[in-house]
């Protein structure tokens, strides 16, 4: 799947997407650099009225982690308003690369 030709709703995220953007995060459970994506990526989204944070246990969902092609956690995406994937990465993102990547989301 490419971004943008697939939206995800509240049903496949477990929780609503924000007014603005979503930013998606696809965690486990002994993985030490998802813990420090997921407290970037509540401060972003605390910080950026509209802006949502859903975190999704992979292990959880191995469905959704199969059809959105999620190789490695963390692993997070941006959704638009709409739910369409804009951006996605893999790994620890920094603060910076979050803010900017919302830039395209909005």
């Amino acid at each position: 799947m490419r971004e943008g030709e697939t939206a995800l709703g509240a049903g496949q995220l477990g929780e609503e997407l924000g007014e603005r953007a979503t930013l998606v995060q696809f965690s486990s459970a002994f993985c030490a650099p998802c813990r420090a994506t997921r407290r970037v990526l509540g401060e972003v989204a605390g910080m950026v009225p509209g802006v949502a944070h859903v975190e999704i246990d992979a292990e959880d969902r191995l469905d959704l982690v199969r059809e959105l092609g999620v190789l490695k956690t963390p692993a997070v995406l941006v959704l638009d308003a709409s739910g369409h994937i804009v951006r996605r990465a893999s790994g620890q993102p920094r603060r910076a690369d979050v803010i900017a990547a919302l830039g395209d989301a909005v």
